[in-house]
C-alpha cells in the first residue's frame, strides 16, 4: 500500500487572491501532491490549504509554500480574528494511508528542521511531535499571539525548537507537527453579541473554563470541565456572515462527532433565546466523521434511505466529504 499523508497549512492571508493563488501554485509545481481544497476565510484574514500525496513530495509542497510566504506576506501588516503566530501559523501532517504516526512525526520533524535551518524561521513543534509538555497543544503556543511573540520567545522555555530564536517581525514563527485527523468545524448564532458565543464555547469545550470560588474563606480558581470531549472552542464575531460564531476543533469525531457539536451547540444557545443559523466545515471531512450511528444508520438493503439522511444533514451544515476511496481517487489520478 503506497504511503500518503495529507498537509493541512493555514496561512496568514485571506485578503489577496494573487497571493493565494501564488502559494497554490507553489503546491501544485510539486509532482506527487494534490491541492485538494482551499479555505479562504476574509473574516479571519486566513486561508486553509489541504493538500496530500507521498511524504516526500508533501514535505516538499510545504516547504515550497512556507518559503513563499515568506517572501509575500508581511506579519506587520496583517489583521484577523483568527488566533495566530506567524505568515504561516501552523503546518500540520496527518497519516492518512500506509504510514503509521510514528513515521509521520519523523517526517514533521525533518520538515520542522530544513525550516528552521535553510528559511531561518523559527519552529515550535506541537501534538504528536512536541518535546515539551507544554508544547503539545496548539492554543499553549499561540497564546499571547503574533502581538505577544517577541516578549514570550525571550522566556527560556519558550526557545524555538529550530530555527533562530530571535523574533523575526515579517514573518513571526511557525507551528509544526504530526497529528491525527481534526474537524474544524463553524457554527453560526443568530445575534453579534460576541459574549455569548464565548460563553458557549467555554461552556461546551473540554477544557471547559476557569472560576473564582471561595472555599473556607479562601478565594481559589478552580476549571470546571466542558460538556463535549475531544473538542476545542472558541468565541468569535464572523465579518463575512456579520454575525458571533462558535469555532470548533474536533480532534477526535469517533468521541465526539459533528452532530453531537452541532446539536449541543443549539441546546446551550437555547438558554440565550438564540438559534444557530448555519454552519460550515473548514477543509475536507471523512464521510464516517457525520455518520451518528442514533441518527445515521448505514443499512447495505436501504441506500435511498442513507442517501436522504445524509442529505437531510446536510442542508444543516456546509459538508465536504471524502471517502478512503474518494481519497485515493484524487490522490493517485495522476503520475506520482
Amino acid at each position: 500500500m503506497q504511503q500518503i499523508i495529507e498537509c493541512i497549512p493555514n496561512v496568514s492571508e485571506g485578503l489577496d487572491f494573487s497571493i493565494i493563488n501564488k502559494l497554490s501554485l507553489s503546491i501544485e509545481k510539486v509532482k506527487g501532491v494534490k491541492l485538494l481544497h482551499t479555505d479562504i476565510g476574509e473574516s479571519a484574514n486566513r486561508t486553509v490549504f489541504t493538500f496530500a500525496g507521498t511524504p516526500d513530495c508533501v514535505c516538499g509542497a510545504a516547504y515550497n509554500l512556507i518559503n513563499e510566504a515568506k517572501s509575500l506576506i508581511d506579519m506587520t501588516n496583517h489583521h484577523g480574528n483568527h488566533p495566530r503566530i506567524g505568515a504561516v501559523d501552523v503546518c500540520p501532517l496527518v497519516p492518512i494511508q500506509g504510514i503509521t504516526i510514528e513515521e509521520t512525526i519523523r517526517y514533521a520533524d525533518d520538515l520542522a528542521s530544513k525550516v528552521g535551518s535553510v528559511l531561518n524561521i523559527p519552529v515550535y513543534l506541537y501534538e504528536k511531535s512536541a518535546q515539551h509538555s507544554e508544547r503539545i497543544k496548539l492554543e499553549d503556543i499561540r497564546k499571547g499571539g503574533y502581538e505577544g511573540l517577541a516578549e514570550k520567545m525571550k522566556l527560556r522555555e519558550w526557545k524555538p525548537d529550530f530555527g533562530p530564536a530571535n523574533f523575526d517581525p515579517h514573518f513571526g514563527a511557525i507551528i509544526i507537527g504530526a497529528r491525527n485527523f481534526l474537524i474544524a468545524y463553524n457554527i453560526n448564532l443568530a445575534t453579534s453579541d460576541i459574549s455569548i458565543a464565548k460563553y458557549i464555547a467555554a461552556e461546551i469545550r473540554e477544557s471547559g473554563i476557569t472560576k473564582n470560588v471561595i472555599e473556607k474563606g479562601i478565594n481559589r480558581k478552580i476549571r470546571v470541565p466542558g460538556i463535549l470531549k475531544a473538542v476545542k472552542a472558541i468565541g468569535w464575531y464572523d465579518e463575512r456572515n456579520h454575525c458571533a460564531q462558535v469555532s470548533t476543533n474536533i480532534v477526535d469525531y469517533k468521541v465526539s462527532s459533528i452532530i453531537k457539536v452541532h446539536e449541543t451547540i443549539i441546546s446551550v444557545a437555547q438558554k440565550f433565546g438564540v438559534n444557530v443559523t448555519g454552519s460550515e466545515i473548514v477543509g475536507l471531512v471523512p464521510l464516517d466523521s457525520i455518520i451518528d450511528e442514533n441518527q445515521i444508520l448505514l443499512n447495505n438493503n436501504d441506500p435511498e434511505g442513507v442517501e436522504k439522511k445524509l442529505i437531510t444533514f446536510s442542508e444543516k451544515i456546509q459538508l465536504n466529504l471524502w471517502t478512503e476511496n474518494s481519497l485515493n481517487d484524487k490522490i493517485l489520478d495522476f503520475k506520482l
